[in-house]
């Protein structure tokens, strides 16, 4: 028995800006010392990521590229932007129609009637209402009033990879059940302002907005199946790096740390504990035909291809993404795997993402 992905489905928002453009409105927004313009432009060029989407950006008028509408100049050194109780207000005002586009995709594609739905688990980790956007799913598209429902929290980019080991639990406890995973994150509402941190200048750098659905159902694998079926999957924490990598509350958003550290210990333990996984379905690292690796940054894609090692065709898409959608967190993950789809890449398939703690999570597709 595996968990068949019947459909998936992505959407991002309208809008999006050049990571040229990005830079210069940030400079706008928070203006730097001249000695730290030249590092700051560096760190956004080296990020990877040619344009990212996100709800703050609105309409041009003049022809222009388009502009935001939510962090105005800082009054002072001291002004760290748009309070976090101003940012949650904006993710709860935007958060369900990406969610609600995405989980169409997925549904439509899976040829399967909102109704059929037995069972939604949401994800997010950039914001934060009561009630979310998984009652606002049930509502718009609508799913049945009676739709079991299951949010992952705060779990970092690799969020959707625990959201499906919670569906292939419910999809093995009830044959019948249905099971619609989406993944929804704002990360642009947690833009932080100065810049003496490296790490936050990075992650200002990275991050955007995007959601990804999956449908899910459980289903009796056969030879010559087209679609992806998820086999297993498997978690590690590596000992003594939970300081690299955080993504903590504070007064003005959610501040990100991302230690330059996190690419070698990803380096060091990725291949040794992989293998060891992998070799418990009789399947080596050579074995696998295409890898879904999220594109933390392009360092972190770096210490992958070292680790394990991979070529430069194998992560191929993971680049495209983030140089098209900049790290969306918890969805990109999909994103990848839609794209490796569409291609008809070569299976079994390993999904790969990192998150706090140090995490990895990896699954094995068919």
């Amino acid at each position: 028995m595996t968990l068949k992905l019947c459909g998936i489905g992505t959407a991002v928002p309208e809008r999006s800006v050049d990571q040229q453009a990005a830079v210069a409105k940030a400079m706008v927004v928070c203006p730097p010392e001249p000695e730290q313009q030249r590092l700051i432009t560096a760190l956004y060029r080296r990020s990877g990521v040619r344009s990212r989407h996100s709800v703050v950006l609105t309409q041009p008028t003049d022809g222009d590229a388009a502009s935001q509408d939510f962090y105005s100049p800082a009054r002072d050194p001291q002004d760290r932007g748009p309070t976090t109780a101003a940012r949650m207000q904006r993710y709860e005002a935007d958060a369900a129609g990406l969610a609600c586009r995405a989980a169409s995709a997925a549904l439509h594609q899976a040829g399967i009637p909102f109704n059929a739905v037995t069972h939604l688990v949401s994800v997010s980790c950039s914001g934060f209402s009561a009630p979310g956007f998984d009652i606002e799913l049930i509502t718009r598209l609508p799913l049945s009033p009676g739709t079991s429902r299951t949010h992952v929290g705060f779990m970092g980019c690799h969020g959707a990879m625990n959201a499906l080991r919670v569906a292939k639990a419910f999809a093995e406890a009830d044959r019948r059940a249905c099971v619609l995973v989406c993944a929804l994150e704002l990360c642009s509402l947690h833009h932080q302002y100065g810049w003496q941190d490296p790490e936050a200048i990075v992650a200002n750098a990275l991050f955007a907005d995007g959601a990804a659905a999956a449908v899910c159902r459980q289903t009796d694998a056969s030879p010559g199946d087209v679609a992806w079926n998820l086999v297993d999957q498997a978690s590690i924490v590596i000992d003594r790096t939970s300081d690299l990598m955080s993504w903590r509350i504070g007064d003005h958003g959610f501040a990100m740390t991302l230690s330059p550290r996190v690419p070698d210990a990803i380096r060091r333990h990725l291949r040794p504990w992989l293998a060891g996984w992998l070799s418990r379905h009789g399947r080596t690292i050579e074995d696998i035909g295409s890898w879904a690796v999220h594109p933390g940054g392009p360092r972190i894609l770096q210490a992958c291809a070292q680790s394990l090692p991979l070529a430069p065709p194998q992560l191929a898409v993971s680049r495209e993404v983030l140089s098209a959608f900049g790290n969306m967190s918890s969805p990109t993950i999909l994103f990848i795997l839609e794209r490796l789809q569409a291609q008809q890449a070569s299976r079994p398939c390993v999904m790969l993402a990192f998150g706090p703690g140090l995490a990895i999570e990896a699954a094995l597709l068919t």
